[in-house]
């Protein structure tokens, strides 16, 4: 990453890699979105259209295609879970080489496979906070007052062009502890939500003894896998969040789209197995979330 341009590839154009490719793009570098052919020919003739209280309503011209074709600086992997298997087919290895593979993905699970499927690249963990949603393809509603990523890696100048762009980046040392403090606040946001189909303020209002017992043993899980996380700090985040805020997973229940309960709660369920903590109040809204959209884990 010597040239102040960046090539930077998006795999899944939706809420969160539509925002960050839109950014890019209005910030003079080259965006190279990757999704299905109808997708692509919609991105390639009109853009990525934003609508954002943060950084207004605007149109980026972006490349579209529907598998990567040539080598660029950055991929971000920004398709759901559910999605990761069959997505990362229009990625092929020897393309992406020995470049920066950033997943913004939940649950700790992807890590493992996409450095297994890209062993020259660099894959960095990643996390992202933002309340982003596409309505449409190529349209992108950004509702959160903030787009705030995170990145385990000391990936210095290009958190920088990132910055430039209007993204908020923090670099960290632990990759570990970064991913368990996030998971740590969206495993019982997306579980409680979801199961009850209600916005934040009312679970950390009407069943805020639910929340804290749920809290308590999630936290418990993260301690075990080396992350100082405690339930008093998830809580704050709890009490800081817009009332109407509601969960991704939440959203993908009302749309009858696949839930990414294993990325989610599987994945406190497993660490907690793994770790000897019980998880027995995850484990009840896991599978009461499953049956009411009758999915499997």
């Amino acid at each position: 990453m010597t040239t102040t341009t960046l090539t930077v590839a998006i795999l899944g154009p939706g809420g969160v890699g539509g925002l960050i490719g839109a950014l890019l793009a209005r910030d003079g570098h080259r965006v190279i979105c990757l999704a299905g052919e109808e997708t692509a020919a919609v991105l390639s003739r009109d853009g990525l259209r934003i609508e954002s209280t943060q950084y207004g309503n605007f149109t980026a011209a972006v490349e579209a295609d529907t598998h990567l074709r040539e080598s660029v600086d950055a991929v971000f992997v920004t398709v759901k879970q559910t999605a990761l298997e069959q997505a990362l087919d229009r990625v092929p290895a020897p393309v992406v080489g020995d470049g920066v593979v950033v997943p913004l993905l939940n649950g700790l699970d992807h890590l493992a496979v996409l450095r297994e499927r890209y062993p020259a690249a660099r894959v960095v963990a990643g996390t992202i906070k933002v309340e982003a949603t596409r309505t449409s393809p190529g349209r992108i509603v950004h509702g959160s007052p903030f787009t705030n990523l995170e990145l385990a890696a000391p990936l210095d100048e290009f958190a920088n062009r990132l910055r430039h762009a209007g993204l908020g980046v923090a670099l960290r040392t632990d990759e570990t502890v970064m991913l368990w403090d996030k998971l740590a606040f969206l495993a019982p946001f997306a579980l409680l939500t979801t199961r009850y189909q209600t916005v934040v303020g009312t679970v950390r209002g009407e069943r805020r003894p639910e929340l804290l017992a749920l809290l308590d043993e999630i936290t418990a899980v993260a301690r075990a896998a080396g992350a100082p996380v405690t339930t008093e700090t998830v809580l704050r985040l709890f009490d800081r969040a817009p009332a109407a805020m509601k969960s991704s997973m939440q959203r993908d229940a009302e749309a009858g789209r696949p839930l990414e309960l294993g990325a989610i709660g599987g994945t406190v369920l497993r660490a907690g197995a793994a770790h000897g903590v019980q998880t027995p109040i995850t484990a009840r809204l896991v599978a009461e979330v499953a049956r009411a959209v009758d999915q499997e884990l």
